[in-house]
């Protein structure tokens, strides 16, 4: 991670676990997490299918609490936070981009990156919101489909405008779920620079990815097996 060990951390975990219980059975999904994410990091976490990545991205993104553990974004505790607080720091400090894009077809391309600042930031007028919408529009090179909607848009240009819209909140970090698993590879590598552009930029970046080329352009990469963070010498033997 980047040389900055002076500022507060993005995100921080420690001694994070994630257990599910049944009647008959537990499932330690997640087993002792602890890792930090800088401003300016782009970090990304990779490992097979079952091996915790969901469980941690649903945490990470205040969708999940942990078992046991402390997480803290921006420097505040939110381990114990209730489903109002979560929610709150949530929309304040989380943008999130999916591989589904989750756009709403009804609505335009600048109306779906307008609709969270409506939400984060209700003291702003119209003509503020529609301005900052075209700019994080034109930080992915989308201004000019502003009037259009998603269905008339490729899908390498629908993930562009879920980008702008996680960009529109001003958050801490962008948590990034899969962004090329429903791209063919020509448009998942334009997405893939378009977030290295974004974070050579500054922008914080958090990445679930199964694809080692595009883990690879973390300057950070996190690997988990079976709920646990392999040390590197780990990843060697487990590859």
């Amino acid at each position: 991670m980047k040389d900055n060990k002076n500022n507060t951390p993005v995100i921080k975990m420690e001694g994070v676990t994630r257990v599910f219980e049944t009647e008959e059975t537990e499932t330690h999904a997640l087993r002792g997490i602890n890792f930090s994410i800088y401003p300016g990091d782009y970090v990304s976490i990779s490992g097979p299918s079952g091996c915790g990545k969901s469980t941690l991205l649903s945490i990470l993104g205040l969708l999940d609490t942990p078992s046991e553990g402390q997480y803290w974004i921006d420097g505040e505790n939110v381990s114990n936070l209730s489903m109002n607080g979560l929610a709150e720091m949530r929309n304040k400090k989380i943008g999130f981009i999916f591989q589904s894009f989750n756009l709403i077809d009804e609505l335009s391309v600048l109306d779906n990156v307008a609709l969270p600042l409506t939400y984060r930031e209700p003291a702003l007028a119209k003509e503020q919101i529609v301005e900052k919408a075209m700019a994080c529009l034109a930080k992915v090179q989308m201004e000019h489909r502003a009037a259009h909607k998603p269905n008339q848009l490729s899908g390498g240009q629908q993930q562009r405008v879920a980008i702008a819209r996680a960009l529109a909140g001003d958050p801490a970090v962008l948590l990034v779920d899969e962004p090329t698993g429903n791209l063919d590879s020509k448009n998942g590598d334009a997405v893939m620079q378009m977030l290295a552009d974004l974070n050579a930029q500054g922008t914080t970046i958090c990445m679930v990815t199964h694809d080692p080329r595009y883990a690879d352009m973390a300057n950070t990469q996190l690997h988990l097996l079976d709920g646990k963070l392999l040390a590197d010498e780990q990843v060697k033997v487990a590859v």
